[in-house]
């Protein structure tokens, strides 16, 4: 059994036939105990606005400690903003952004990198387990003609994967290293950076020290309400990124609430706490799984489970009341942890698939 995350009581899990989305989402969960603590320390009193509070200067010297190098950070309300703002930032129209075909930049993002950059082309390439490697990226190289096509500026990652893969330091580094040689800009969508680090790297090594220039570091995945942190380590990147900030509607007025929760998670290590337990369940659910016989696509290494479940399973679990996503090929699930999934809510889902199993 692992460790209670923190001692705030829980609700009970919804008898059936209620809805159950404890693996649909990591975006399911709640508050954290710790942001929500710090919302409400937060509302006393009246501080500047737009950031200019000591909340605010706190936690961008805590981002500086946790990553080890200077910075600079700014606080979005979303992962769509933050990644779509940064490749604004590097990317003119008339260039493109080489990613994963699975990449939430291409798939889930409604166009927003190309609107926030005036027409920069998204350019996928495919490549196991939805990691990128300058082998499969090079072919991007050569494709068009001079000005006939568009001059690649840009290269996102996902960490952890959309698959739940997590880049190591030297892959990073490698990655970064070929696009450095191309004269390209990197840029780590990172909704779950926290699970990969939680994995057992550091942050610093799998970010500046492997060559990445700039990270949009999810909270929103991890247990916080309405925050992303940009952050730039190329800091000459940055040059007037708190106008796209302003201009895109990103800017907070009470930024207060956004950063005294990072401040919160960060200062005693909660974020990395919170998002080590998601990975645990992880863990243990795709152990349970195996065990039942069911077929991974994926290695788990972060807090996603990727399942092969046959239609009439599939069907048998959803009128047990659980809710997930197809994710991957014909028959492929998504099942995602979270901060606060509980062990009974793995043990009920395991046991639903045994059940299922036998009829």
């Amino acid at each position: 059994m692992s460790p209670r995350v923190h001692s705030f009581p829980h609700s009970p899990i919804p008898s059936r036939p209620s809805s159950n989305y404890a693996f649909a989402s990591d975006n399911t969960a709640g508050i954290c105990p710790e942001a929500l603590a710090a919302l409400a320390r937060a509302n006393v009193d009246r501080v500047p606005s737009y950031g200019d509070d000591a909340h605010t200067a706190r936690a961008k010297r805590l981002f500086a400690e946790i990553f080890e190098t200077k910075c600079d950070v700014f606080f979005v309300f979303n992962g769509t903003a933050a990644n779509a703002l940064v490749l604004a930032a590097l990317c003119q129209r008339h260039h493109a952004v080489a990613c994963h075909a699975m990449s939430h930049v291409e798939t889930d993002e409604c166009g927003a990198p190309e609107f926030f950059t005036g027409g920069s082309k998204v350019l996928t390439v495919d490549a196991p387990h939805a990691r990128l490697t300058p082998r499969a990226l090079a072919p991007l190289l050569t494709r068009g003609h001079g000005v006939h096509f568009p001059k690649i500026r840009a290269v996102s990652l996902t960490q952890a994967t959309e698959l739940g893969t997590v880049y190591s330091p030297a892959e990073t580094h490698a990655l970064a290293g070929w696009a450095h040689t191309h004269e390209l800009a990197v840029h780590v969508d990172g909704a779950r950076f926290a699970n990969a680090v939680a994995g057992g790297h550091t942050p610093d090594e799998l970010t500046w020290r492997a060559g990445v220039d700039v990270l949009s570091l999810g909270g929103t995945k991890n247990g916080l309400l309405t925050t992303e942190a940009v952050v730039f380590f190329n800091r000459a990147l940055a040059r007037e990124f708190d106008y796209r900030v302003k201009q895109s509607g990103q800017l907070a007025s009470k930024m207060r609430f956004a950063s005294a929760q990072w401040h919160a998670v960060l200062r005693d290590g909660a974020w990395l706490r919170h998002a080590a337990h998601a990975n645990r369940q992880a863990a243990t659910l795709a152990a349970g799984l195996k065990k039942l016989g069911l077929k991974l696509l994926a290695p788990v290494q972060a807090n996603g489970v990727f399942v092969e479940l046959r239609p009439a399973l599939h069907r048998a679990l959803e009128r047990r009341g659980w809710h997930f996503y197809k994710f991957v090929g014909a028959h492929g699930y998504r099942l995602m942890c979270s901060w606060d999934t509980r062990d009974e809510e793995v043990a009920a889902f395991l046991a639903d698939v045994r059940a299922a199993q036998k009829k």
